[in-house]
């Protein structure tokens, strides 16, 4: 199986479960690889026989813009179903950062990876 990723994906969103945070717009960034099989693509060059990172990061930062999550992981959770039923992914992992949450730190989040990468 080959991964198709996108990486640094910064969306302005509400993340919080502070009441100071849930008055606020703050930036998650997103790192996410995708399962997908290049091989059509790579024969065909054509972007409609291929898994398209433009179609998914512009659903994601729809959907990411609108969301106002407590929590990363109920948020990385809801990402990955998206990822997975709508682009028809057997596989998704997603790193989602939030930078500044903690002081010291230059960013926390979580990793979540669902599905079957073989395919």
């Amino acid at each position: 199986m080959d991964i198709v990723f996108i990486h640094d994906l910064q969306i302005e969103t509400v993340i919080g479960i502070y009441d100071w945070e849930r008055k606020i717009r703050q930036v998650i960034s997103l790192d996410i690889e995708m399962a997908t099989d290049i091989s059509k693509a790579a024969k065909s060059d054509n972007i409609d026989d291929t898994l398209s990172y433009k179609s998914v990061a512009k659903r994601l930062i729809e959907f990411v813009e609108q969301s106002e999550y407590e929590l990363v992981e109920a948020l990385a959770e809801e990402i990955c179903r998206i990822v997975r039923d709508e682009f028809d992914v057997p596989w998704v992992k997603l790193t989602l950062h939030k930078p500044g949450a903690v002081r010291g730190s230059k960013s926390v989040g979580v990793i979540v990876e669902r599905g079957d990468k073989s395919g």
